[in-house]
């Protein structure tokens, strides 16, 4: 059986349109979790690395690129999970951080991991903010509220 003709590039493209679940304003490649995607033989191998240890998402989007890859055509399809390099917010895309503000998270900002204060509200952008815990609506976020407009938000953490 012939292997589908879809170059590499074109795959991360396809790709692009599968959300994360937990952020789903933000594509898996925004992301930056596909680390690598390789056709040895008649197996496409796709690798991924979670941005948290343990993230619970990772199942989900694995199913979904599995699902994706199928249905362009392919058979054999290998899911490779990768914990090292450990995934860091710099393989975010510039894309994907003006995503997260206008969805209403702060973007990860890589002078500090979770500062005390001082990160930009992504409603009013105000930096009178403080932190409220260090864990938001999921392990990756930490919950913050501005003092000028009042309104509590993620801040997705540097790492």
């Amino acid at each position: 059986m012939a292997l589908p003709t879809i170059d590499i590039k074109t795959l991360y493209t396809y790709l692009e349109e599968i959300k994360d679940p937990e952020v789903p304003v933000l594509s898996i490649i925004d992301l930056g979790i596909v680390r690598d995607i390789q056709l040895q033989d008649d197996e496409l191998q796709v690798t991924i690395t979670s941005t948290y240890t343990g993230c619970p998402a990772m199942d989900m989007i694995a199913t979904a690129i599995r699902v994706e890859l199928t249905n362009l055509g392919f058979k054999k399809i290998k899911i490779l999970r990768s914990i090292s390099p450990a995934w860091t917010t710099e393989w975010m895309s510039e894309e994907g951080k003006r995503k997260l503000k206008a969805y209403g998270i702060a973007a990860p900002d890589k002078r500090f991991t979770i500062p005390a204060d001082g990160v930009e509200c992504p409603l009013c952008n105000s930096t009178n903010t403080r932190l409220v815990s260090e864990f938001g609506s999921t392990a990756c976020k930490a919950l913050y509220q501005c003092n000028d407009c009042k309104e509590p938000f993620d801040y997705f953490k540097c790492h």
